[in-house]
């Protein structure tokens, strides 16, 4: 990556309208906000996200995921556009999860994910996902913010993923053959505010590059392997224990999220 390309991509949607891609100007693109200021208040975060994960209230880790128009027990709002996830360690039995490796349910805990999928096309060729976190990093803790396909998978990028300690993994998978491409960042202190980024851009008729950053700062490039023309999910959740470890806090687990943004150019 050249030093130009790093400081166009570090530029956002501002450095987009001004700045150029190489040597073709960026005047072809119009820029586009899709999703931004959704945790203002309820009917903000309604219109722009849906509670729990897209195919209901279970995945990989021992917690399922509780939360409605109607239930804030596990997912709400604070003051000043804050979304906040909390786990709950349970004392019954609950059964298992339903998704794969079928974990004995141990919290109820709360997901979202946004209405608007994430497509790269021609006419959809870069988009940015990005937001602000105070992330759990203690064992049994498994907060993340990502992408994954919608129709099929792959494809998958995780934004923010940690697990159970303070390493940040950024992560894309491609396919069985090309597997996973890993960004491990060590954070300091990953319950305070810190900010995560993704920039993906259509390098190809099949593929995308995804750029990642923390803090503002440009910590690695994937390749997106037939990325290109396939929709995914974003979403924001808090699983628990999993590949975070075991056994998880006793106590009530909280993941806080702000300033999540979604945009991207129109051709």
């Amino acid at each position: 990556m050249t030093h130009n390309r790093r400081a166009f991509l570090a530029a956002g949607c501002g450095g987009l309208l001004g700045a150029a891609i190489g040597t073709q100007p960026a005047a072809a693109a119009t820029w586009e906000t899709v999703i931004s200021g959704s945790f203002a208040n309820y009917s903000t975060l309604q219109a722009a996200w849906n509670y729990r994960y897209p195919w209901g209230s279970d995945h990989n880790g021992s917690a399922r995921m509780y939360a409605s128009a109607s239930d804030h027990n596990h997912v709400y709002l604070e003051s000043n556009g804050v979304l906040v996830l909390k786990a709950t360690r349970i004392s019954w039995n609950e059964g298992n999860s339903s998704h794969d490796p079928y974990l004995p349910i141990r919290y109820h805990s709360g997901a979202i994910h946004a209405r608007q999928h994430v497509t790269v096309t021609d006419q959809f060729p870069n988009w940015e996902v990005k937001g602000e976190f105070q992330a759990p990093s203690a064992r049994g803790t498994w907060p993340a913010f990502w992408l994954t396909g919608a129709t099929s998978w792959p494809p998958e990028s995780d934004i923010l993923e940690y697990k159970g300690d303070a390493r940040n993994w950024f992560n894309t998978y491609r396919n069985a053959i090309g597997g996973w491409s890993n960004t491990i960042v060590n954070v300091s202190n990953p319950g305070a505010w810190h900010g995560y980024r993704a920039w993906i851009t259509k390098v190809n008729a099949t593929d995308v590059d995804i750029h990642y950053y923390l803090d503002g700062n440009w910590v690695g490039q994937h390749r997106g392997a037939n990325f290109a023309g396939k929709p995914m999910w974003i979403i924001i959740n808090l699983q628990m224990e999993g590949s975070s470890g075991a056994s998880g806090p006793s106590t009530d687990t909280y993941y806080r999220a702000r300033n999540v943004y979604v945009g991207r150019t129109r051709a």
